[in-house]
């Protein structure tokens, strides 16, 4: 009888899940709003329904399966516990609450979606971890025990794997690259610190980059025609491939400051590669290029022209539900 397991990804707007082989085949998918509940006390309705529209889409295969796992990627979420824990953006309390403690904001899902599957096993990391054991289980990593996982978004996401383990850390949530200050009392972060490298390195990050280089600058650019907030990461792509010269120091200086974090950590894990995903790293060669001649040149000695910098062998639309399933896979493969 042929195994499967579900992968599920929760977003702030969408919670996108699948059915996934051992071989990174979707045998069928479905979405539910994660959006429609925003509030705390909108937790066990969202359950609720994620349950009930996994079992339909389960229902809907035409053939006999054994369901082996399901696999969670979200926010916060805590590998060793099943729970996700303070998300900024999901379940937040309402503005009439009473008691507005963050630590009341403790998620059992994992738990929770396990009550609506008896004995199917359910585990949980968040969504850069996931898409780490993806890259290792579907993708380029195949076979390589020592690697680093950058994922490029709205934020900057990362994932270790030493000797062939994902490190969680004592309490679940190690290998925060996104959040290490790399400018002290630089930009603001989502954190509440200031000058965390997502700030400058991530989907968000080139944006502020662009309009700080636009105040600064009196390069004729077209992008100065598109206001703030109507403006996304992909205009800086095409503009930079059109020639536009603030798009390109824009991907100079974000490859800069990733070339030189990315410089630093390797001293600590010693990865054969570092993966760089999601929709930033789309820009190829205008980030790829920057990046590598940065971390070479701010490397130590030892590490020179050892580590590989890379894109993810698992981009695409379903590169996050078959993140999420590979922890399933990757821990019955032990």
């Amino acid at each position: 009888m042929k195994k499967l397991a579900i992968g599920v990804d929760i977003g702030g707007i969408n919670t996108a899940f699948g059915v996934v082989d051992e071989n990174g085949d979707l045998y069928a998918e479905s979405v539910i709003s994660t959006k429609k509940y925003p509030n705390f006390e909108d937790y066990t309705d969202y359950v609720k329904d994620l349950c009930v529209a996994m079992h339909a889409m389960a229902d809907s295969l035409s053939f006999e399966y054994e369901l082996v796992g399901i696999g969670i990627g979200a926010p916060n979420a805590n590998y060793h516990k099943g729970t996700i824990e303070a998300p900024v953006n999901l379940w937040r309390f309402s503005p009439k609450e009473s008691n507005p403690d963050d630590s009341r904001r403790i998620f059992p899902l994992a738990k929770d979606i396990g009550e609506c599957f008896p004995g199917v096993k359910i585990l949980m990391t968040n969504d850069a971890n996931a898409a780490t054991i993806g890259e290792m289980v579907f993708g380029n990593a195949k076979g390589m025990k020592d690697f680093i996982m950058i994922t490029l978004g709205t934020g900057l996401g990362s994932g270790f794997v030493a000797n062939g383990e994902m490190i969680y850390g004592n309490d679940g949530f190690a290998g925060e690259l996104g959040h290490v200050i790399v400018e002290r009392g630089g930009r603001q972060c989502g954190c509440g610190r200031y000058g965390c490298l997502e700030t400058y390195v991530s989907a968000t990050g080139i944006k502020r980059t662009v309009f700080e280089l636009m105040s600064k600058m009196n390069i004729p650019s077209k992008m100065r025609e598109t206001a703030f907030e109507d403006f996304d990461a992909s205009m800086i792509s095409a503009a930079a491939k059109q020639g536009d010269p603030i798009a390109a120091e824009a991907f100079r200086y974000t490859g800069e400051m990733l070339g030189r974090a990315l410089a630093d950590v390797v001293t600590i894990t010693s990865p054969e590669a570092v993966f760089l995903f999601g929709g930033l790293a789309k820009a190829g060669k205008l980030l790829f290029d920057p990046t590598q001649w940065y971390m070479e040149e701010n490397m130590m000695a030892v590490f020179k022209n050892k580590v590989k910098l890379l894109p993810s062998g698992i981009q695409g639309k379903n590169a996050a539900i078959l993140g999420s399933s590979a922890l399933i896979w990757q821990s019955l493969g032990k």
